[in-house]
């Protein structure tokens, strides 16, 4: 027989029997529970549950993140419930009927009948008193026990088993939401960039703060060479809260890093980014800005998905908002065709690109923050710009919403730095040496077919001391490019003993060399060789 408990019925138990009962209950998450985590303090108010109320059985089951099935999560008697993963739909059998209905329920005697769950009938449960798991009238779970003799449960045994399902609950809730954002800050930690690319002739920097609540979002950044030597920038925020938000945002980052291996044109990379949330994650929306700065890093390509526009900065002039075409976020609806800008960044101009916990207050017209942001963008130290801007946009206030910010710099007189790179002597190290190249040139304002020449050259000299510098046991490469004025000075230098050429028809690496630059030097002694390689940029053929 299934029937709803009785709730305020009267009973010869005495005041003395019932507060006793109601007091070891209300210790049960308060004092002794309280440093336990979530596992552990469950299992501890079962053995508790248990006892108070002379059951054999005792099983919280929790609702997934579907909020479709019950799953077992800890039991006392009905081990194999966990151990099995034992799933109930809401609205079927006996636990899934208390949770659609929210209240208690129970059996007198267990049959197929009423009850979903095969272990119940095999363990020989005879009686069984199930409670809804409350918070704020959210259903969370169920809390149940059982008993392997028929046994009559009333008024007075739902009373106590909600009472201290209730406490349950709250502490459930609680131990999990701190779980869940301690998940989802270590999530976050993991995902943003440690350390921004070093990329000659940028400068980078970055902040995150999350939002007042203390809970994390989806906010995120993120800057990667491209095959081609361009550079792409990427900002975004994914609509929600917690760990949900942070779990959806990093499979984001990691599609986003991925078509763009197949793609480096902005808004085609967004095209395919969309596609892939409608099509496996349509429970997922967000806001996307994805910039592609070319190798020589005078112009950036901009596309947005429903972001807010990124803030360039020119020297002399105030920072202005670029206007680009607010295409809709990914995930909302299909979109055929994307847009995507072109953004002069002269040297000496910055890019800044930012979430909406930067701008937005609430009280506040959302061109008030923008224009607070326009006018705080002076070009200038990417840090210091950074750091500018917080302190002009949130000060000692505490945002909100969580704010990702992201500083793209291209200095004036300091983006003729020498370029200094050493890598170990193997194949491999070849295509980073050729993109740090790329970009140098680029930012020193080397016309493509320059860039072309040194490249090879300099590419020519590094893949000799791949092949003839060392011998199994490898080395390490070193080059380091300079301005003299318009001249460009790369110096290729190894510490091993040249071997000679293998094979017919090599060694023509010096005569290619000398092709393509103006000037070669090769100096050999007992420490390795250098080879230094000079062209003056600008020079008409």
């Amino acid at each position: 027989m299934v029937r709803p408990a009785e709730s305020g019925a009267t009973t010869d138990i005495g005041s003395h029997t019932t507060g006793d009962r109601l007091r070891r209950i209300q210790t049960l998450t308060d004092t002794e529970l309280a440093r336990l985590g979530v596992d552990e303090m469950l299992a501890e108010v079962l053995e508790r549950v248990r006892d108070l109320l002379e059951v054999d059985t005792t099983a919280v089951l929790l609702l997934d993140p579907s909020a479709t099935f019950l799953v077992a999560t800890a039991t006392r008697g009905l081990e194999e419930e966990t151990r099995q993963g034992v799933r109930i739909p809401i609205g079927k059998g006996f636990a899934g009927r208390i949770a659609a209905e929210r209240r208690p329920v129970i059996i007198d005697e267990v049959d197929h009948s009423n009850v979903m769950n095969p272990i119940l009938r095999e363990k020989g449960i005879r009686s069984l008193l199930g409670v809804p798991l409350l918070v704020g009238g959210d259903v969370i779970g169920v809390l149940h026990v059982g008993t392997l003799v028929p046994r009559a449960f009333d008024g007075e045994d739902a009373e106590l088993l909600q009472l201290a399902a209730d406490r349950i609950a709250l502490a459930t809730r609680a131990r999990m939401t701190q779980a869940e954002r301690t998940a989802a800050a270590a999530l976050q930690r993991s995902l943003l960039p440690g350390a921004l690319p070093s990329v000659p002739g940028l400068e980078l920097a970055a902040r995150y703060v999350p939002g007042g609540g203390g809970e994390i979002g989806g906010d995120w950044y993120d800057v990667f060479g491209l095959p081609s030597g361009r550079l792409c920038v990427v900002v975004g925020d994914v609509v929600g809260r917690g760990l949900p938000a942070s779990v959806a945002m990093g499979r984001l980052r990691s599609a986003v890093r991925a078509y763009a291996l197949l793609t480096e044109d902005p808004a085609e990379l967004l095209r395919k980014l969309d596609v892939q949330v409608q099509h496996f994650e349509r429970d997922v929306m967000a806001t996307v800005l994805c910039a592609v700065v070319e190798v020589d890093q005078s112009v950036a390509w901009v596309a947005s998905a429903g972001h807010p526009p990124p803030v360039r900065g020119t020297p002399g002039e105030r920072g202005e908002l670029v206007e680009v075409d607010p295409d809709p976020p990914i995930g909302l609806a299909p979109v055929r065709r994307r847009h995507v800008h072109a953004v002069d960044l002269p040297v000496g101009s910055c890019l800044v690109l930012y979430t909406d916990g930067l701008v937005e207050r609430r009280r506040e017209s959302l061109d008030v923050g923008l224009q607070r942001l326009t006018e705080a963008v002076i070009p200038g130290p990417a840090e210091q710009l950074c750091a500018r801007i917080m302190g002009r946009l949130i000060g000692n206030e505490t945002s909100a919403d969580d704010v990702a910010l992201l500083v793209v710099a291209r200095p004036g007189d300091d983006g003729t730095a020498p370029l200094r790179l050493a890598e170990p002597a193997e194949p491999r190290s070849l295509r980073a040496v050729r993109q740090a190249l790329r970009s140098y040139l680029g930012s020193v304002g080397a016309s493509a077919e320059e860039v072309s020449d040194l490249v090879l050259a300099v590419g020519e000299a590094c893949a000799n001391v791949v092949e003839h510098a060392y011998g199994p046991g490898g080395g390490l490469l070193e080059v380091h490019l300079e301005m003299h004025g318009r001249r460009v000075s790369a110096t290729v230098r190894d510490t091993g003993a040249w071997r000679e050429a293998r094979g017919v028809n090599r060694g023509r690496g010096t005569t290619l060399m000398h092709g393509l630059v103006d000037e070669v030097h090769v100096d050999r002694d007992a420490t390795g060789t250098r080879v230094v390689l000079e062209k003056t940029l600008g020079r008409k053929s």
